[in-house]
C-alpha cells in the first residue's frame, strides 16, 4: 500500500509547487509609461442636439423645501441639488421620506423605463403639455423640456396621489 501511496503524495506536492497562472510572481513587469491625466470629454450640447443645461429649470426651484415637506408629510433636510436633480431627504430621526426631482432628458428616462416595467401611469389632464402620474411619481412636459418628481414615503401609495397632482399643478405653473 506503501508504494502506491508515494507517487500520489510525490504528484501532489508537486502540483502545489508549481505557480498558478501563467506567469510566475518572478515575472518583471510590462513597462509602462507615466500616467497621464485626461479629462473626460463632456458631449457639447450642439454635438448632442441636446438643448443646453443653463436652458433647463432649475430642480430645486420647481420643488422647494417646503413643497417637499408638504409632499413628504414631514420635515426634510436641505436640498442636496446633483447636475440636473434636487433631493430632500427627512431626518434619520423622524419618518422615512424622500423627494427626488429630475430635469431634462432624465426625467424622460424615468418615465420610459416606469412604462417598460409596466407601472401604471394615468394621464394628468390639463397640467402641462403632457402629465402622467404613477404610485409615487409624476411626470411633466412644457414645451421640450421634462421634469419628474418622486415620493418615497413608507405608506399606502393612494395616500400620495392627491399631493401629488396638486404639486403637479404649482410645479408646472414654474416651468
Amino acid at each position: 500500500m506503501r508504494t502506491r501511496l508515494l507517487p500520489a503524495l510525490a504528484l501532489a506536492a508537486a502540483l502545489l509547487a508549481l505557480p498558478a497562472g501563467c506567469g510566475g510572481v518572478d515575472d518583471p513587469p510590462a513597462a509602462a509609461g507615466p500616467p497621464v491625466a485626461v479629462a473626460p470629454a463632456e458631449p457639447t450640447p450642439e454635438a448632442t442636439g441636446a438643448a443646453p443645461s443653463a436652458a433647463l429649470p432649475d430642480a430645486c426651484a420647481l420643488v422647494t423645501r417646503a413643497d417637499a415637506q408638504r409632499l413628504a408629510g414631514t420635515a426634510v433636510d436641505a436640498a442636496v441639488p446633483v447636475r440636473e436633480s434636487c433631493t430632500y431627504t427627512a431626518p434619520v430621526t423622524g419618518p422615512t421620506a424622500q423627494v427626488e426631482v429630475y430635469v431634462g432628458d432624465g426625467a424622460k428616462k424615468y418615465l420610459d423605463i416606469e412604462r417598460e416595467l409596466g407601472h401604471e401611469a394615468q394621464p394628468l389632464a390639463g397640467v402641462a403639455d403632457e402629465g402622467h402620474l404613477t404610485a409615487e411619481a409624476f411626470f411633466l412636459r412644457k414645451g421640450e423640456v421634462w421634469v419628474a418628481v418622486r415620493l418615497m414615503r413608507l405608506n399606502d401609495p393612494q395616500e400620495n396621489r392627491e399631493p401629488l397632482r396638486s404639486l403637479a399643478r404649482t410645479v408646472a405653473g414654474r416651468m
